[in-house]
């Protein structure tokens, strides 16, 4: 009998990735985002391929009722494995962009994620049984806005959440990638006109590395050398220096 993971923004990029690795893992999928017509595409592709069954979640997560529906599904339904992957970024500087849309950002890389988890959790502890990988990124070892921001709040708290269930067989990690061809800048209309090619991850390889670390309870996945070696050096640096590399990254995006 397989065993059930949801995947939030799981129509492309990262959490499309996930969905066929964990299908290629024999796990039925639970499948979320707001886009129907992409949903039932992607669950039909799933079942043809890996004979998996899947359930489709249309769902808004920067909506109270979005997210509820979620929390419900899970309270009544035994989840394995959960993957908080939706989101997005906003071009604009926080000082110049529209409030509804940084509430919306706030609401779905915070808000959501932390309440998805706080019905999950419960749960697989009971269990002793239970996978949960929060995809952060490397922006939120900088100071780059209110998308850093919100990563940083996934990344600690699926540390403390690693270390609270150490002991248990029910995992938490962070998994934090850097740029990764997908379509996330396209449609925050963010430009990308001068960054390096050995800067760009494959959504594939990163995942499998995240599937890997969450495995051996590793608190954080940082996929790629040329990000192992930003972050560290964004740990160790002058926070000054943080906050100057942040926004220059953040300027170059809204270019």
């Amino acid at each position: 009998m397989r065993s059930w993971a949801l995947v939030t923004g799981a129509t492309a990029g990262i959490g499309e990735s996930f969905t066929r690795l964990l299908a290629a893992n024999n796990y039925n999928l639970v499948l979320v985002a707001r886009d129907l017509p992409r949903l039932e595409e992607r669950a039909l592709a799933l079942q043809a391929k890996f004979g998996v069954e899947t359930v489709v979640l249309q769902a808004d997560l920067a909506t109270e009722q979005g997210s509820a529906l979620i929390e419900n599904y899970i309270v009544e339904h035994d989840i394995d494995v959960l993957i908080n992957n939706a989101g997005f970024g906003i071009k604009k500087a926080f000082t110049t962009s529209a409030l509804s849309d940084e509430q919306n950002l706030l609401d779905v890389l915070v808000r959501t994620p932390m309440r998805i988890m706080h019905v999950a959790l419960p749960k697989m502890r009971a269990r002793d049984k239970g996978i949960i990988i929060n995809v952060s990124s490397v922006a939120g070892f900088i100071a780059g806005g209110s998308y850093s921001a919100s990563k940083s709040y996934l990344t600690v708290l699926s540390e403390s959440l690693n270390t609270e269930l150490f002991g248990t067989k029910v995992r938490v990690s962070a998994l934090c990638p850097g740029f990764t061809r997908t379509e996330f800048h396209q449609r925050g209309q963010m430009s990308m006109k001068g960054l390096p090619s050995f800067m760009w991850l494959n959504a594939d390889k990163l995942v499998a590395k995240a599937w890997s670390d969450a495995l051996k309870g590793k608190a954080i996945s940082i996929p790629g050398w040329q990000y192992q070696i930003l972050t560290f050096v964004m740990r160790y640096a002058p926070r000054s220096l943080v906050r100057k590399i942040g926004m220059r990254v953040r300027v170059k995006q809204r270019r």
